[in-house]
This record gives structure tokens, sequence and C-alpha cells, in this order.
């Protein structure tokens, strides 16, 4: 449709039959092996050219819709469970979930902040409650990240809530408590306690 607000990032992909053991032989050619699932969707085994890969994952994660260009068809995907080596801490596996474009989702969207505040310029400290918040839509209304501004904690008081956040309520369903604490500052502690989150934090 001609009114989408972001063009979807797409990547060549080849079919591969290298499977198990013979997949490090793979990934010394310059390929990173990746598998395609989906709801009734037999799974496909593809590879992507390691460079063209990581310079896209680098900036899409995992709330972007991307095309899959393998040979005439394209698959709307969007990535999840990237596997590192535990050494060298390279890519060296990724799952592609297929998605149903007419089909809203569940994923999990970065928030990312900018800014500076008053507060915590005065001395105060920055709590980051929620790094990252869940949300519904079509796949290709999913936002990328969403961007907080932390210059309107301007003393202790001040806070920043999931009602606050910037979001295009229309297309985007948030599924977190909209009263929810994102970011707040609190007084320095004197003595090192252990920080006790009062949100339930999820493992990034």
């Amino acid at each position: 449709s001609t009114h989408m607000s972001k063009i979807t990032s797409s990547i060549k992909a080849e079919t591969r039959t290298l499977t198990g053991r013979k997949v490090k032989q793979l990934r010394n050619k310059g390929f990173t092996p990746a598998t395609v699932y989906g709801h009734k969707f037999e799974p496909l085994t593809i590879s992507f050219s390691t460079m063209e890969f990581n310079k896209l994952y680098s900036h899409v994660g995992e709330s972007t819709l991307v095309e899959i260009h393998l040979g005439d068809t394209v698959l709307p995907v969007l990535f999840k469970n990237p596997q590192f080596h535990p050494v060298s801490s390279d890519l060296i596996h990724i799952d592609c979930h297929k998605v149903n474009l007419k089909e809203k989702i569940i994923a999990t969207v970065p928030l990312e902040f900018i800014g500076e505040s008053m507060s915590v310029k005065n001395g105060n400290v920055l709590i980051t409650v929620l790094d990252e918040i869940e949300v519904e839509a079509l796949p290709a209304n999913l936002p990328e990240k969403i961007v907080v501004d932390i210059s309107v904690l301007i003393d202790i008081d001040a806070q920043i809530t999931v009602a606050d956040l910037n979001i295009d309520k229309t297309l985007v369903e948030v599924k977190n408590e909209a009263d929810q604490v994102v970011v707040k500052t609190d007084l320095p502690k004197v003595e090192e306690e252990p920080v006790v989150e009062e949100a339930e934090a999820t493992p990034a």
C-alpha cells in the first residue's frame, strides 16, 4: 500500500543443503545459516550473506518486518532467537518467523532513551524500570524502536509512564499497563544496597 510509513527492509537468501556439523563450512565461506518457520509452513533452511545480514540485523533487530527474497519467493519475517558464538560472539544462527501480513502479532519493541535530565544533572540517579515494551500490531506497523526523551525528568517527582510514550495508538496497541513507570530519577543511595526493581523486568 502507498501509505506505508516505512520501507520494509529486504535481504536475499539462498536455500541451504548443508545442515548439522557441516554448517561450519558455510560460515567459513561467509554465510549465516537461518531457518524460516511459521504457521502451516514447512520449515525452510536458508542462508544469508553474513556481511549483508549483520548490517541489516544491527539495524532492524527483532521488531522490524523484513522481506526475505528467496528466488522468486518473498517471505515476510521477523527475526527471532539469535544465537551467538560463545567466544567470537559472531551471530551463528537466526530464526526467521514467517508472518501473515494481515494478522496482528505481539512483539517486543526496545526503548531508546535520549535527552538530558535536569534531575540527573542535579545529582539524582536515573532509574530505568523498562527498556522494552510489548505491543500488538500488524507486522508492517511494528515500530523499530520507541524513542523516549528524558528531558522531561526535571525533578525527583517527575516520571515517564507507558501512557506517556510516543506511539501511534491507532496502529499499535500497547500491552503493558498504562501507568507502569518506564523511567524516573531517585535520590543517590548513601550506602550500597541491592537495588530492588519494583516492576518485574523481563530478561532482555
